[in-house]
């Protein structure tokens, strides 16, 4: 066949336009979407919603809609026709659910009747094939590829059901990642419920009882932003310089060593916090409360600010070029405080949340890793699959 050349044991590189042609396609704007209707793909959705494959699509349109857009079916390619960068230019997403669903302009639709949409998928997704499409993007400030860029890619196919067995193996490491992300999930919805009660005397934990007295921030804690504006030689350095809402590193330079929270004075303000404990150094730009009285447990104070304060600052917020805080603000803020024991204890259920999450984070890097890791191996034919009975005779997808 054209386009094809044979490598070493049973895998051949193949252009995708030697598989099958291209489609491109059409109508569906953002404002025919609807919450019941037919199953649409939107392509901004395949860089934002979708890893690889879909099943159900999450949007829907009118059927009159429906009957001016690109039909698609099981086991097609979408690409991303258009995009911010050349290296996303082109993500691939399988469409393997079973209903009809619909397609808008800026995606490229590819069928290869005879080839795993799964394993083409995360095929056209690796780094391999996004440097061919790379190579092949147009434009600067919104790239764009055309499905005739998208037919010279190649791309190293082994036989059916090896991709099958292939597809089968990554779809199981995506099941474990969408598992952890909905425990992940469920554990933060689960804190927050917890922050909501606990933070605000709603729920009282055993053994305490009492009031709560209302007092100032500014009464309670030091407040006062950097004094530093220049973060060019923020590297290789031993301690952490904070410049709004990331932490850098800073050569040899600090100006704090204590306790503290971190709040950005100026762009997403009331969003980011940071909670540290040592050597560091922040931007004139960041407010750093510190100096605490002996009535404030800091963690509990943490998780306070972190939960209610964003509120309080959109209300006062100083417009300028971009959204600001200024001190007042924060001297302002009021912080409900229980007794110091019974803040320890509310901070102490909340670390323990935390340290969980922070456990499944962990663990759902590792997977990812490993998946990564799983990838370069089997879609180079590194790593050789044996292909089960079962795999071998399904049908395509």
């Amino acid at each position: 066949m054209i386009g094809r050349r044979r490598l070493g044991g049973e895998w051949e590189t193949t252009r995708l336009g030697a598989l099958a042609t291209f489609r491109k396609g059409k109508g569906i704007r953002r404002s025919d979407l609807r919450k019941i209707g037919a199953r649409c793909v939107r392509y901004g959705e395949l860089y934002t919603r979708y890893r690889n494959y879909v099943v159900d699509p999450v949007s829907r349109i009118p059927e009159d809609i429906a009957a001016t857009a690109l039909r698609i079916e099981k086991g097609e390619l979408l690409f991303a026709g258009s995009g911010e960068t050349a290296e996303e230019i082109g993500t691939c997403v399988a469409y393997i659910g079973e209903e009809p669903a619909y397609v808008g302009g800026d995606i490229i639709v590819l069928r290869a009747p005879r080839q795993d949409p799964v394993y083409l998928a995360h095929l056209l997704n690796a780094p391999e094939a996004a440097r061919q499409k790379a190579r092949m993007a147009q434009g600067d400030a919104v790239v764009h590829i055309r499905g005739d860029h998208l037919a010279e890619v190649e791309v190293p196919l082994p036989p059916l059901p090896e991709q099958r067995a292939i597809a089968a193996v990554l779809m199981d490491v995506d099941a474990l990642i969408g598992s952890l992300e909905a425990l992940i999930a469920k554990k933060r919805a689960i804190k927050r419920a917890a922050m909501q009660q606990l933070l605000t005397g709603r729920t009282r934990l055993p053994g305490f009882e009492g009031e709560w007295e209302a007092r100032r921030l500014g009464g309670l804690a030091r407040i006062a932003t950097g004094t530093r504006n220049n973060q060019d030689k923020c590297h290789d350095g031993r301690y952490p310089f904070f410049v709004r809402s990331s932490s850098v590193e800073r050569i040899d330079s600090f100006a704090y060593d204590c306790e503290a929270i971190l709040i950005p004075g100026e762009g997403r303000i009331g969003e980011i916090f940071h909670y540290v404990h040592g050597r560091f150094d922040v931007h004139q730009r960041v407010y750093a409360i510190s100096d605490f009285r002996s009535c404030v447990f800091v963690r509990f104070l943490y998780y306070y600010i972190a939960e209610h304060f964003g509120a309080h600052a959109l209300k006062n917020t100083v417009k300028a070029t971009v959204d600001s805080l200024r001190r007042p603000t924060f001297l302002a803020f009021r912080v409900p405080l229980p007794p110091l024991s019974e803040q320890r204890a509310i901070a102490a259920v909340l670390t323990d949340m935390d340290d969980e999450i922070a456990a499944l984070e962990r663990r759902l890097d590792k997977t990812r890793s490993i998946k990564q890791g799983m990838m370069r191996q089997l879609l180079t034919g590194t790593i050789r699959l044996p292909i089960p009975d079962a795999v071998a005779e399904e049908p395509g997808r």
